[in-house]
């Protein structure tokens, strides 16, 4: 592998260098990047460099101020037109602009020579026929059994790769490094081995109790490589006198010979399996590749399968998410998604929501927790044109932050750890309709930028893509934090709070429209007497009048809550009484016998509550009129007018 040194020659970092025998190299502002560049006009992920088979490969990740190439006197832009190039030595990087409004970097390395020692090459035509004999030997026999069965065994497309090395290791004694080189994908799911690259994808080492990872990195023998996709074969490169191996690869990494072998399907290269003996001067022979060769065809039929397998449980699951989302829409269709509400408070929300339902301005949901702010938003969406496409909700707190972005954005294959196909995100599946974030205050700071581009430009990037996808979603996002309060902290952009906060909307805690509990009660319980299919005559009056004079700290959430347990433990045919209510709700009787409150009308009750608080409190303070009312919170002048309202002289 020719190593590549980077070169910061202007900007914030100018003289910094970056020696790098990485297959990824990302350039750019954040943290994240193998080279930081820390100007301005550098994008957080401005460009990355890939070493494929090829060679090395400039990419630009949508960068907002572009990638500029010059060689030969001849620039080169890499943008919205054009994003990746093949770079050669001598070429001069420039990144966010030209001359002095950008930032050049210098690239050194030195081509990898393709001559190498050919011992051996065995056609794809005959590894496909499995024509290759193995020979009579009993044990390379019973070797190949039992390295088919680790292949065989293993799923998923990464732990089947896995799989692959260590059963090559199983089956060539000799051998003590197995590398496995894979086809990146390009941006159109094409398999064009020159417009991305061929990529090393996992590398086992033989150890003393079995295969493993290797401790530090080991260079790939790309000459290898190359010649196997170029004959579309097999082959065995012979350990040769220095004076006259002249393959660099092979000498830099110190190895006595190597085995290429093609993974397929049909006619395309899947990849390449590459062992190397680095140990001994020892030659592997032609029943090591024939025996390979054998290996490659379950090999070959195992990585296909598995891609196919992750392919459709990929598909599986957004299946039935879609129908999820779909299923929604129908219940709201259908009337079983309503707002109940009688109060002034929810009037006046239902008469703003309709103001803002057929707008495309972005909407922002402020209210406690279980106030049904989800609900509200599922009524923006069902009240708008939009209603014929998919209303689709997201927590933001309910994922950490890297598969947050995967769930929000999707990703490309291969983009990280795990991401063994290609994933649509929320932005993608609602695209013509409503994506609702709630719990919008605890999506991380960079996560925030990238939703921020999203309202601006209208468009998204996947997880490791370079390319970016238009998008038409409506954001509409609640919170029960003060967002303002988080701004001021420094853990909510400005920016964005601003953006969202075009048409706020505040769904009022359940405390503050006491006139809907009994409503909402009857609402519930007329639900979930039709799901357990039981016959409740209905709550009694007093049972009522507890509920309407209980807080209900979880709002609509928690009363919903309470009437599903109540309908549980209810008779068939009987009324809810106040005795079947939790003790928490209950709690406001000890208070009425507490104030020898009479059985009554709810005002006559709260009336005799409060006029028999105002006379403890004055009997605390020894008839101190004011030292009362600041105990009860309220003006002197104030607590004289409850006074007299309540006939207390």
């Amino acid at each position: 592998m020719s190593s590549l040194r980077l070169e910061v020659v202007s900007g914030a970092n100018a003289g910094r260098v970056f020696d790098a025998e990485l297959d990824v190299i990302r350039i750019g502002r954040a943290a994240e990047n193998e080279l930081i560049v820390e100007d301005a006009h550098v994008s957080g992920q401005h460009a990355r460099i890939v070493s494929s088979i090829d060679g090395f490969v400039l990419e630009d990740l949508g960068s907002t101020n572009g990638t500029f190439l010059t060689r030969a006197g001849e620039t080169h832009t890499l943008g919205e037109g054009r994003r990746c190039i093949a770079l050669s030595p001598g070429d001069r990087v420039e990144l966010g602009g030209q001359g002095a409004e950008g930032t050049e970097l210098r690239l050194d390395f030195t081509p990898e020579s393709d001559r190498i020692e050919v011992a051996l090459i065995r056609p794809l035509s005959e590894l496909k026929s499995a024509s290759a004999p193995l020979g009579d030997n009993a044990d390379r026999l019973k070797l190949l059994v039992q390295a088919l069965h680790e292949v065989v065994s293993r799923e998923g497309v990464a732990d089947v790769v896995a799989g692959i090395a260590d059963a090559a290791l199983m089956l060539v004694p000799r051998a003590t490094h197995a590398t496995v080189v894979l086809q990146q994908d390009s941006e159109n799911g094409s398999r064009d081995h020159k417009a991305v690259g061929f990529v090393p994808v996992v590398t086992r080492v033989r150890g003393p109790e079995g295969p493993c990872a290797p401790d530090t990195a080991v260079r790939l023998t790309r000459s290898v490589v190359r010649k196997v996709l170029s004959e579309r074969a097999a082959v065995l490169a012979a350990d040769a006198p220095s004076e006259t191996f002249s393959s660099e690869s092979l000498l830099g990494a110190s190895i006595r010979s190597t085995i290429g072998v093609p993974l397929w399907k049909d006619d395309a290269i899947l990849g390449v399996l590459q062992l190397d003996n680095r140990d001994a001067p020892a030659m592997f022979e032609t029943r090591d590749v024939d025996a390979l060769g054998a290996l490659a065809v379950s090999a070959s039929l195992a990585i296909a399968n598995a891609e196919l397998i992750a392919r459709l449980s990929l598909a599986r699951a957004e299946l039935k998410k879609e129908n999820q989302y779909l299923r929604g829409k129908e219940r709201a269709r259908s009337g079983e998604v309503q707002i109940i509400g009688e109060s002034k408070a929810m009037a006046e929300l239902l008469r703003m929501l309709d103001k803002v339902a057929d707008t495309r301005v972005s909407v922002l949901i402020e209210g406690e927790t279980g106030t049904g702010k989800e609900l509200v938003a599922s009524a923006v969406h069902y009240r708008s044109k939009r209603k014929d496409k998919l209303f689709v909700a997201q927590n933001c707190a309910a994922f950490p932050e890297n598969l947050l972005e995967s769930e929000l954005f999707g990703h490309k294959r291969g983009a990280f750890t795990g991401a063994t196909d290609e994933k649509k995100g929320l932005f993608e599946i609602a695209d013509g309709g409503t994506l609702f974030l709630d719990e919008l205050g605890e999506m991380p700071l960079s996560l925030q930028a990238k939703l921020l581009r999203a309202l601006q430009e209208g468009e998204i990037r996947p997880v490791g893509s370079t390319q970016p996808k238009q998008v038409n979603v409506r954001i509409v996002a609640a919170t029960n934090r003060n967002l303002e309060s988080e701004v001021r902290a420094g853990r909510f952009r400005e920016d964005l709070y601003y953006r969202l906060k075009v048409f706020p909307l505040r769904v009022p805690p359940l405390r503050e429209r006491r006139e809907d509990i009994a409503p909402l009660a009857n609402f519930f319980l007329a639900r979930y007497t039709r799901e357990m299919a039981k016959s409740v005559a209905g709550f009694a009056q007093e049972t009522l009048e507890t509920l309407t004079s209980y807080d209900f700290p979880g709002n609509v959430r928690e009363l919903e809550n309470e009437v599903q347990r109540l309908v549980i433990q209810a008779e068939d045919g009987g009324f809810i009484t106040p005795e079947l209510l939790s003790p928490r709700v209950r709690q406001i009787e000890t208070v009425l016998l507490s104030a020898g409150a009479a059985k009554g009308s709810l005002k006559e009750m709260v009336d005799q509550v409060e006029r028999h608080i105002l006379i403890e409190a004055l009997r605390e303070h020894g008839n101190n009129k004011t030292a009362a009312a600041k105990t009860l919170g309220i003006t002197r002048e104030g607590l004289h007018k409850k006074l007299k309202q309540l006939g207390v002289s």
